[in-house]
């Protein structure tokens, strides 16, 4: 019923959208003027900005088939989306010279609660359709065509994500081999089968599981189906590959494949840029006082600079002077250096007691402030070692996706010092790979709570 009513469905979340919008302008109104009755000219705004979410929604394809997508994904739309009309609804009041006409603290409130509105509106009807499809009703037929173990594997993955709705019939392919699985995959006949198969069922998707080599197959099925309206998707076999933050996405009217690329993106890029300012700056507020006692306790300490600066590599694989607070004498390298021993490694009583708590890094927010580093992210290595090894360790290059940070996932596992560096990249790689704000903040409080003091710290 839902499948064959999808354009009613479509309205009503239109009329959803515009009902939880309007709602935000009044709740907005009386939560900061008091009064639940909106005035003529705040009507006529309201009506306006119902028109421009009507025009805009739809180009941020805020009423597309979200069907296993993630909410995280959809609230960043709906964030966009909202933003635009907002954007749009400014620019009506400076055309019609009307801005002065309304409370700023409204339109603050209205601004941000139809944001709240919205997700909210969106994550009713996500549980709405999560619990109908979990009883069974409204699920997509699937079958697999292609690969025997990867279809398994696919299956696998939606058998734990019910809430998605897609249920998988069974794998067509030539020469396929079932396996022992947990999952019920059978199997139904040959690439060959597979047109007669999806015409005489109601089929609502054919998923091909090829690899990238297997064009001519790919093709071969895409022919088959060429009279079905089915819709098809290929899910490629990539695993062999390190992925991070791999997506699909429209360049130029053409898909492109991302398998490596930095999180580091649009609103991304701007709200790591925002933490890493606004919190460093707040740091080295607090910590003034500390950092005047501990520059003091260096000079005092040994002759020589209070900073010890060091070319790392940071984002991008560009170079940047890190700074620390001095731990060891100025002419403990005049040898050279070599990567590890720190525990070897001459320092001052001061630097020592510096070096087990860490403190020696506080410095480093003053990299962070300038944009050199983060506050949270892999911690960067001096330009020799990374030469050495980019060709020893796999995927090591791939640390320098985003910043270098003070603090970060491996250190607060233990992977710090003299630890396992294939296994501290695997956590470098980790934390690029799953990145989000909230994910930062998690690593700051765990940093404040048992990341200065380590046994591996020196």
């Amino acid at each position: 019923m839902l499948k064959g009513h999808a354009s009613a469905l479509h309205l009503a979340m239109y009329v959803l959208d515009w009902g939880l919008i309007a709602l935000a302008a009044v709740v907005g109104h009386y939560g900061y003027l008091g009064s639940w009755s909106l005035p003529q000219g705040y009507l006529i705004l309201t009506g306006v900005s119902l028109l421009f979410a009507g025009m805009i929604f739809p180009q941020f394809s805020l009423y597309k088939i979200w069907r296993g997508v993630s909410l995280a994904e959809e609230a960043r739309s709906i964030l966009i989306a909202w933003a635009a009309v907002l954007f749009c609804l400014f620019g009506f009041t400076f055309l019609t010279k009307s801005g002065a006409d309304f409370s700023r603290g409204w339109i603050s409130y209205w601004a941000i609660l139809g944001w709240v509105f919205l997700l909210g509106g969106r994550i009713g009807l996500r549980l709405v359709l999560r619990s109908i499809r979990r009883w069974g009703f409204n699920q997509r037929q699937i079958v697999m065509a292609g690969d025997y173990a990867l279809s398994r594997e696919v299956a696998e993955r939606l058998l734990h994500s019910p809430w998605a709705g897609l249920q998988v019939i069974g794998v067509f392919g030539d020469h396929l081999v079932q396996q022992e699985s947990k999952t019920r995959m059978p199997l139904l006949g040959s690439i060959d089968d597979l047109e007669a198969f999806v015409n005489e069922r109601d089929i609502d998707q054919v998923w091909i599981t090829l690899p990238l080599k297997a064009e001519d197959t790919v093709k071969k099925i895409m022919f088959l189906l060429r009279h079905s309206t089915v819709d098809i998707r290929w899910v490629p076999d990539i695993s062999s590959f390190r992925l991070i933050n791999h997506s699909v996405s429209e360049i130029a009217g053409m898909p492109v494949l991302s398998l490596s690329a930095s999180p580091m993106v649009g609103v991304s890029r701007l709200l790591k840029a925002l933490e890493d300012r606004l919190l460093s700056a707040l740091v080295l507020i607090l910590i003034a006082p500390l950092m005047a006692a501990l520059a003091v306790g260096v000079r005092l300490s040994s002759p020589g600079p209070v900073f010890y600066r060091q070319e790392r590599v940071g984002w991008n694989g560009k170079p940047f002077m890190m700074l620390k607070f001095r731990s060891m004498p100025v002419d403990v390298e005049k040898n050279g250096v070599r990567w590890g021993g720190a525990k070897n490694k001459e320092a001052t009583k001061f630097g020592a007691f510096l070096r087990k708590t860490s403190l020696d890094e506080l410095p480093q927010f003053i990299n962070v402030l300038k944009g050199d580093m983060s506050i949270v992210g892999p911690r960067p290595e001096r330009t020799m070692f990374v030469e050495k090894f980019k060709d020893e360790i796999p995927d090591y290059m791939k640390k320098h996706l985003v910043k270098a940070g003070i603090t970060g996932w491996a250190q607060i596992n233990g992977w710090r010092g003299d630890t396992d560096l294939s296994k501290r990249i695997e956590y470098d790689l980790y934390y690029i790979e799953h990145w989000s704000l909230w994910f930062d903040l998690r690593i700051i409080l765990l940093t404040v709570f048992r990341g200065f003091v380590d046994r591996n710290a020196y």
